[in-house]
């Protein structure tokens, strides 16, 4: 049965909602993504081999993936504006620190600490958008919320490289805190409290929670599908900027402009996909997007030198295809929980994600060889043909996720839609 098309429509609450999110994820997502572009920059001034720079990127991961699971029992407890706030305020003093890290070990530790409380934000926000937001309105929202990673590109990544070349590498990080503290204000007086959920009754204690919520095999599959696709995504972003350097020879002055032109596609493309997912099957549109990424993925990874606007281009044609698998998946996955294990589900689902990135992260740092600061990598289309291997798999285990959800039970409607 069709939902009618005025029920599909944002109220104007929705729509700030959707802002807040997208603003909150955008200090998130640049504060992790900026790893990648300062990826040269930092190996290059603290003489950090690709396993060592590596392990940074992966430490974040790690922690957020903990941290996931030791709030999991919690999260369906508390209003989840309440929970929004202490996670993000541990986010931006995290960010701090690594702000003012000189030192290697200080900089695995800020990250690890930022870890802590950032990987929690993303199951936070995803919570609240099935809680305010139908089905049948997810596809738009996930498009716009995930519309923060283009924003980063465009706007963050660029202003924070050249930042970077300015003032050094810890520049961008406190960047990140400061926007990280007025976006904290916002949240404080304009998102309304989230506690509907607390009205289902509900037992069992965390860890009997936890536990319940992990046992359940429709939940299990979802969760599968969402470690698979992480993978494959953290596999070659850890490097994309070393790679970009060494391998294609994109000057340090020209890395803000792929970047920045890169992110500027997804702004274009999202909507359009957030759009289309609305209105097909969500796993076909998955599918296909897939199998141009993979395509687009083993192009990339076997180049050389490369003139400036074809590395642009490609660039722009892998993100249509990344962007196309994360609005569909993201939208099915958020369908799967019912409203009583739904922030249960979405901790685990984000710690999943994050030690799977985690876990990628580092074996791609194994892969991947530089006998010196300024050699070409090594063995980069290895990666290639791993993440193709891995998108393979995602396809078959996505294909799971959208029985479950075609079949149901699901709760569909949200829980409250307020004016």
């Amino acid at each position: 049965m069709k939902t009618p098309e005025s029920a599909t429509r944002f109220t104007p609450y929705q729509t700030l909602v959707v802002i807040i999110l997208a603003i909150t994820q955008f200090t998130i997502i640049l504060d992790f993504m900026i790893m990648s572009p300062l990826g040269d920059i930092l190996m290059k001034s603290m003489h950090l081999s690709p396993s060592e720079f590596g392990l940074a990127v992966s430490a974040y991961a790690f922690s957020a993936g903990i941290s996931g699971f030791l709030t999991a029992g919690f999260s369906d407890r508390f209003d989840r504006k309440k929970l929004l706030l202490f996670f993000y305020a541990g986010f931006v003093i995290g960010t701090l620190l690594c702000g003012i890290a000189h030192t290697y070990l200080f900089l695995v530790a800020a990250r690890i600490f930022t870890g802590l409380f950032g990987g929690v934000i993303g199951s936070i926000s995803m919570a609240i958008v099935a809680d305010l937001f139908v089905l049948q309105q997810r596809g738009r929202v996930m498009a716009f919320i995930q519309m923060a990673f283009g924003v980063s590109q465009v706007l963050g990544i660029p202003i924070g490289l050249y930042i970077a070349n300015g003032w050094g590498w810890e520049a961008p990080f406190l960047m990140v805190a400061v926007l990280g503290v007025i976006i904290a204000i916002v949240i404080v007086f304009y998102l309304k409290p989230v506690a509907a959920h607390l009205g289902v009754k509900n037992e069992r204690s965390a860890f009997a929670h936890l536990w319940h919520t992990f046992a359940q095999r429709d939940y299990r599959i979802g969760f599968m599908a969402t470690a698979l696709l992480s993978v494959g995504g953290f596999m070659m972003m850890p490097f994309g900027s070393a790679f970009a350097v060494n391998n294609l020879h994109i000057t340090e002055y020209q890395l803000p402009i792929l970047f920045m032109v890169s992110g500027l596609s997804t702004l274009v493309v999202m909507p359009f996909i957030g759009r289309i997912s609305d209105k097909v099957d969500k796993y076909k549109l998955f599918v296909m997007a897939s199998l141009w990424m993979m395509a687009m993925c083993i192009w990339y990874t076997h180049l050389s030198v490369t003139p400036l606007w074809i590395a642009i281009a490609i660039n722009v044609l892998m993100m249509a295809g990344v962007m196309g698998r994360m609005v569909p998946s993201s939208a099915l996955t958020s369908a799967v929980p019912e409203l009583k294990d739904r922030g249960a589900f979405m901790s685990i689902n984000a710690s999943l994600q994050q030690l799977a990135g985690g876990i990628a992260a580092a074996v791609a740092g194994k892969i991947v060889i530089q006998e010196s600061s300024f050699s070409p990598l090594e063995n980069y289309d290895t990666l290639g043909y791993v993440v193709v291997v891995i998108s393979v798999l995602s396809l078959f285990l996505m294909y799971r996720v959208d029985r479950v959800v075609k079949r149901g039970p699901t709760t569909l409607q949200p829980v409250e839609r307020q004016q």
